[in-house]
C-alpha cells in the first residue's frame, strides 16, 4: 500500500471524499458511474460505496468498489459491516477486497437487520461490535481502516462520553481514521472532537455532510439516524414550499457555509454523502473554491 488516508491527514493534508450507495439495478449502476465520472475531475482523496440496508447489496458493493480500483484513478474505500456474515465470511470479503486492489476499508457494525427500530443481534458465528471487525481486518492484510463517529452520539449510546469511549476502543483495535455521521450544526462536530480527545482518541475525525436536496427525505434520514434537523433550518426549507430548485439552491448554500466553518476551524477535510447525485456536491465545491485546488 503506497498511500494512506490516515497518514495523509495526520501530516497536514486535507481529505475531500464522496460516498455513494450501491444501486439495485444495472440501469442504476450506469447512472452511478455517471456520477462517479463527474466527481472524478475534482480529484477526491477517496470515494466509497456503502452497503444497502441490512447488507442487502453486499456483493454489488464489493464488485463496484473493486471496479473503481481497477478502472479509475480514484482511491476506493470498501465498506464492511458485521450484518449478515459469519467471521469466516467477513474474512473472505476482506481478502476479496485486497485481491481487487482495495487497501482501505470502512469498518462498521451496521444497522440491526430488522431495521433501525429493532434491537441489534449479531449474526450467528459473526461479530458483535465494530472494534472486533477492525481487529479482524488488521489480521488479514495491510489495510488503512476507517470507522464511524457520531457528533450527536450513536442512538444506542448510554451517553456522549460512553460513545466517545467506543470510538477509543475502535482506535485501540487498530482503526486509523474516522468519518462522522452527517449533522447540521458544526458545533456538534467540534464538541465530538473535544470529547474524543479528552478520552485519548488521537485518530483524525473527518466530518460527514449531506447537502439537502429533498426536505422530506432529509427529515426521514435524520429521524432514522438520530441526527437533529434544527427547527430553524427546517423552517427555512419549508418556507420554500413546492419549489425543488429553490430547495437544492438553499441546500448548497447551507452546506457551503457549514463546510467553510468546519475548514476554518481546523477540520481535517470533508466527506460528502452524495446520494448518487453529483450536482449539489459539485456546486458546494465550486462555492468553496475547491474545484481549482
Amino acid at each position: 500500500m503506497t498511500f494512506s488516508v490516515a497518514e495523509y491527514v495526520s501530516t497536514g493534508g486535507r481529505s475531500f471524499s464522496f460516498e455513494f450507495f450501491p444501486p439495485k439495478t444495472d440501469v442504476g449502476e450506469r447512472n452511478l458511474w455517471h456520477a462517479i465520472n463527474a466527481l472524478e475531475e475534482l480529484s477526491p482523496t477517496f470515494v466509497s460505496v456503502t452497503y444497502g440496508a441490512g447488507g442487502s447489496t453486499r456483493d454489488r458493493t464489493i464488485r463496484l468498489t473493486g471496479r473503481i480500483a481497477q478502472e479509475t484513478d480514484l482511491l476506493p474505500v470498501g465498506h464492511l459491516t458485521c450484518v449478515g456474515s459469519t467471521r469466516e465470511e467477513l474474512a473472505d470479503i476482506i481478502d476479496a477486497y485486497a485481491a481487487a486492489g482495495v487497501h482501505h476499508i470502512l469498518a462498521l457494525r451496521g444497522d440491526p437487520p430488522g431495521g433501525l427500530d429493532a434491537e441489534w443481534q449479531s449474526h450467528p458465528g459473526g461479530l458483535e461490535h465494530a472494534d472486533e471487525l477492525v481487529t479482524l481486518i488488521d489480521s488479514r492484510a495491510d489495510f488503512t481502516v476507517g470507522v464511524a463517529a457520531f457528533p450527536e452520539g450513536h442512538p444506542e449510546a448510554l451517553s456522549l462520553d460512553d460513545d466517545a469511549k467506543v470510538l477509543r476502543a475502535k482506535q485501540e483495535a487498530g482503526a486509523d481514521f474516522a468519518i462522522t455521521q452527517f449533522f447540521f450544526d458544526p458545533s456538534d462536530y467540534f464538541r465530538l472532537v473535544e470529547r474524543a480527545s479528552a478520552m485519548g482518541v488521537e485518530l483524525p475525525i473527518i466530518p460527514g455532510l449531506m447537502p439537502v436536496t429533498n426536505v422530506s427525505q432529509i427529515e426521514r434520514f435524520a429521524a432514522l439516524s438520530g441526527a437533529a434537523f434544527p427547527p430553524a433550518l427546517a423552517e427555512r426549507f419549508h418556507a420554500l414550499g413546492d419549489d425543488p430548485e429553490a430547495v437544492v439552491d438553499l441546500g448548497v448554500e447551507v452546506a457551503a457555509e457549514m463546510c467553510q466553518q468546519l475548514l476554518d476551524q481546523g477540520a481535517p477535510g470533508l466527506h460528502f454523502y452524495t446520494l448518487n447525485r453529483s450536482s449539489s456536491t459539485l456546486q458546494v465545491f465550486r462555492e468553496l473554491g475547491l474545484d481549482s485546488r
